[in-house]
C-alpha cells in the first residue's frame, strides 16, 4: 500500500470533508477519493460512510485510525531524519502569526518544528488577520496561523490546527460569576471594555450584542487582553473574549463564564491557492498534522 495514502486516510478522518482535505494535502479531491477507494479495495473493507455531506469513519475505519496515526508519526520522524542529513537543503520558512499564539499552542509548533529540523529555519511574523492576508498575497510569508469565524472566503486553502468559543469575563464579585453560563442579553445595562475596533474580536462582540438586542457601553478599547482582564477584575466593567487565551491569563480576580448560544472561532494555516510551497513549508505542515 502507498504510505502517503495512509497519511491521507488520517487527514480526511480527521477533517470529515474531501474538500478540506485534499486543501491540507497539496492534491485534487478526485485524487484523493480515487486514494481512499484503492485503500479500500486493499484493505477489502470501507473505511468511511458516504451517505451524508461529510464522510464519517465506519467500524473498520476507526480500527484501522489508530495505526494509521502511527505510521504517519513515522513517516514523519524518518522524512525528518532524511531532510537533516542533506547539506544542500538550508530554508527559512517565514509564517505569520495573530498576536496570541501561546494559548493555541502556535509557538509550541513552531519551536517543535525548528528543534527537529536543523536544515529549516523560522522567521516569525506577528500581525493582525488582515495585515496577514496581505503578506500571503504579496508572497511575504508562505504560511499564516489566523482566526476565522465565517468558512466563506476562497482565496487560501485553509488547514484546521484549533477553535475557540467566546466567553463573558467578568469580576469575581459579579453576580453571573459562578454560573456555568450566560446569554449576551443578561449583560444589557454593563460597561464593555473590548480588544480594539480594527481586531476581528471587536466585531464579534459588538455583533453579538446587537443581535442580543442592545448596543454595548463600551467605555474602553485596547490592543491587549491582559490589560482588560486586569481592568475587569477590578472591577472597571466586564468583557467578552475568546475562552483559550482567557484561561492562560486568568487570575483569581475574574471569572470566565460561556456564553450561549455558543459562538466559536477557528485557528487555521492559510496559505495562497495554487501556490508552490517550499519543501520546508510542507513538511511544516506535515508537522502541525500529526496526531
Amino acid at each position: 500500500m502507498e504510505i502517503n495514502y495512509i497519511k491521507e486516510f488520517v487527514v480526511l478522518a480527521e477533517t470529515g470533508n474531501f474538500l478540506e482535505a485534499s486543501d491540507a494535502l497539496f492534491i485534487s479531491q478526485s485524487s484523493l477519493s480515487k486514494h481512499i477507494k484503492q485503500m479500500e479495495k486493499e484493505l477489502g473493507v470501507a473505511l468511511f460512510d458516504r451517505t451524508t455531506r461529510k464522510v464519517s469513519l465506519t467500524e473498520y475505519g476507526s480500527t484501522f485510525l489508530n495505526y494509521a496515526r502511527q505510521i504517519s508519526v513515522l513517516q514523519y520522524q524518518y522524512t525528518t531524519a532524511l531532510l537533516n542529513k542533506s547539506s544542500q537543503l538550508l530554508q527559512t520558512i517565514s509564517i505569520g502569526s495573530i498576536p496570541v499564539m501561546a494559548p493555541y499552542h502556535i509557538t509550541d509548533s513552531i519551536m517543535k518544528f525548528q528543534k527537529e529540523n536543523k536544515n529549516f529555519s523560522v522567521n516569525l511574523i506577528e500581525g493582525e488577520s488582515s495585515q496577514l492576508k496581505d503578506m500571503l498575497r504579496k508572497n511575504q510569508c508562505e504560511l499564516a496561523f489566523l482566526r476565522e469565524m465565517n468558512d466563506d472566503d476562497d482565496e487560501f486553502n485553509k488547514i484546521a490546527f484549533t477553535d475557540d468559543r467566546l466567553a463573558a469575563v467578568l469580576p469575581v464579585s459579579h453576580p453571573l460569576a459562578n454560573a456555568e453560563s450566560l446569554r449576551i442579553e443578561q449583560l444589557k445595562g454593563e460597561n464593555f471594555l473590548f480588544l480594539q475596533p480594527q481586531s476581528m474580536l471587536y466585531g464579534i462582540s459588538t455583533k453579538a450584542c446587537e443581535e442580543a438586542g442592545f448596543t454595548p457601553h463600551i467605555i474602553f478599547t485596547g490592543k491587549r487582553a491582559e490589560n482588560i482582564t486586569d481592568l475587569v477584575g477590578k472591577g472597571m466593567g466586564v468583557s467578552l473574549l475568546m475562552k483559550k487565551p482567557i484561561q492562560y491569563l486568568s487570575d483569581h480576580t475574574i471569572s470566565i463564564v460561556d456564553v450561549v448560544p455558543e459562538i466559536r472561532t477557528y485557528i487555521k494555516v492559510y496559505y495562497r491557492r495554487n501556490a508552490q510551497l517550499s519543501p520546508a513549508a510542507m513538511h511544516f505542515i506535515h508537522c502541525i498534522q500529526l496526531p
